[in-house]
């Protein structure tokens, strides 16, 4: 164990051991003479050989239950006509990436070119590229986009047979005139196709297995597991260790440089308990300042989505086999003034990850018809404009932060989302579907026709996505609410850094964003290592 008292000093502590810490860790440790101590809050599984299986394997939603001992089964807010949710975060070693759906898409283009726009010129994308190649050993893709020998395997299903209701939806978005695109991790994502995984064989490869694991030898790396860090500590405005809880002991543990990646919703909070936050909030709880930092829980970022769901006729496929591709088409929004800013995908209303509990696979509404035979189009906001919060319930670090999304607020958001839900229901109703769709489930005709009515049905019924990035953004010396700069140092303090998806500007319009994390961890490494 660690020990207490503050006598142990490393050079770098990072705090979480999920995709960004696991892979920000690792790579430290390449260097010798840098000692490295990583602390994850859930538990630590160094031996592959017991990994349990619901982190395992990618075909469960087990370690996604409120019960489940590797999530920390947050409550928040999403739309104020749904109210708190359960939100699934992973608490084990590679945290999101444990638990998540293996989804391997990276942020377009476009994204990052936005990022340096902001004043961010060290993440436009040919600044990125070179770290998305380093991170991936693309099995099928071998090109100037793609890596070859990084760590974390990524590759496409698409050899297995297709699925009625996916054949029919790649159909009908190549007769609204969209291109088929074989590598959406590619310069020309738009159009319609199969995003990449990182599941091989059933497999999860999460970062704790591609990037920790094979670093775990080295002397000058520590991992601890079920150690819950509480606040940041300064001398002055130096950030010199942290408070940690572990088996009900609380101890310090002193380091040169701290490095905070416990996620969008836990980073922030950590900064707050820390004294680094906006001033009139952290005051209000009875913390003092060290840092006024207005952003600090800000402009939470995260996608949401809404389905048409319908009944699939008789005798035609839902699912295909292990390989079968699962088709998603990414288009732009017309008058929002950006690309590539909406998703429609096609899928089973009933999860093909099994759930631990029969019957809850599901939490849309499907009337008569038996869940297995209903599928649906889901409408998914790529880049939206309106954000959300995390603060602080109390000073208590025990006490979860209160966050809210506030989805479908903002105007724009809300149009382009009445657009899609009824583009998918006009796609239904197309050609390519006519030997598979039998009748639109919901949302029904009243609602669909209504601007209004569809507007109260999407807040009623949107889902949300573990997509939770922007709570502590990096931006130009001049912006008030950047809460890092585009280094990833703390502004206005000495010797901490951000890396997580919490310093994003604005999430990654593609719908996903595994591979952008790692790959933001990846491009701190050196600046982090420099001090």
């Amino acid at each position: 164990m660690i020990a207490p008292g503050g006598r142990m000093k490393y050079d770098v502590i990072v705090v979480g051991g999920g995709a960004a810490g696991s892979t920000l860790a690792s790579r430290l440790a390449e260097d010798a003479n840098t000692s490295v101590l990583l602390l994850e809050a859930g538990n630590d599984y160094p031996d592959p050989a017991v990994l349990p299986d619901d982190v395992k394997f990618g075909g469960t939603r087990y370690a996604e239950a409120q019960d489940s001992v590797h999530n920390w089964a947050l409550r928040g807010t999403i739309t104020a006509e749904q109210g708190e949710i359960h939100v699934a975060q992973g608490k084990v070693i590679g945290g999101g990436s444990s638990i998540n759906g293996q989804a391997m898409q990276r942020g377009f283009p476009e994204d990052f070119d936005n990022w340096a726009a902001m004043g961010n010129d060290e993440w436009s994308y040919d600044r990125v590229l070179p770290f998305y190649r380093k991170m991936e050993n693309d099995l099928d893709i071998q090109d100037d986009y793609h890596g070859s020998d990084g760590p974390m395997p990524v590759r496409r299903r698409v050899s297995g047979t297709w699925a009625d209701i996916q054949k029919a939806f790649h159909d009908a978005c190549l007769a609204e005139g969209y291109p088929a695109v074989e590598d959406t991790n590619g310069p020309n994502p738009t159009g319609v196709g199969v995003s990449p995984t990182n599941n091989l064989g059933g497999i999860r490869m999460s970062a704790a297995m591609t990037h920790l694991n094979p670093m775990r030898h080295r002397l000058n790396l520590t991992v601890r597991g079920n150690v819950y860090v509480r606040r940041v500590l300064f001398e002055g405005n130096n950030a010199v260790g942290v408070e940690a809880e572990s088996g009900g002991e609380i101890f310090t543990v002193g380091a040169n440089r701290v490095v905070l990646s416990s996620g969008a919703i836990r980073s922030p909070q950590l900064l707050m308990l820390s004294g680094v936050g906006p001033r009139d909030h952290l005051q209000q709880i009875g913390i003092p300042v060290i840092h006024d930092s207005p952003g600090v829980g800000q402009g939470l970022w995260n996608h949401l989505s809404v389905h048409i769901t319908y009944k699939v006729k008789d005798g035609k496929t839902l699912t295909g086999d292990l390989d079968a591709p699962h088709f998603g088409l990414h288009y732009s929004a017309s008058g929002s003034g950006y690309t590539n800013d909406m998703v429609l995908r096609s899928s089973t209303v009933v999860d093909e990850r099994e759930e631990k509990v029969a019957g809850v696979r599901t939490r849309y509404n499907t009337g008569d018809v038996p869940a297995d035979r209903a599928a649906r189009i889901s409408c998914t906001l790529g880049l939206p404009d309106g954000s959300g919060f995390v603060q602080l319930q109390s000073s208590d670090p025990d006490v979860q932060p209160e966050f809210n999304y506030q989805y479908l607020q903002h105007p724009n958001d809300a149009r382009r989302i009445r657009e899609g839900i009824r583009f998918g229901a006009r796609m239904l109703e197309s050609d390519a579907f006519k030997d598979v769709y039998d009748f639109r489930i919901n949302p029904p005709d009243d609602i669909l026709n209504d601007d209004g009515a569809l507007d109260l049905w999407a807040r009623q019924t949107a889902g949300t996505a573990r997509h939770v990035s922007g709570t502590c953004r990096m931006g130009p010396d001049g912006d008030a609410m950047a809460v890092v700069d585009q280094y990833c140092r703390v502004r206005g303090v000495e010797g901490l850094w951000v890396t997580d998806a919490s310093v994003m500007p604005r999430v990654p319009r593609s719908g996903g964003i595994h591979p952008t994390v790692i790959m933001v961890a990846e491009r701190v490494v050196d600046w982090i290592a420099a001090g």
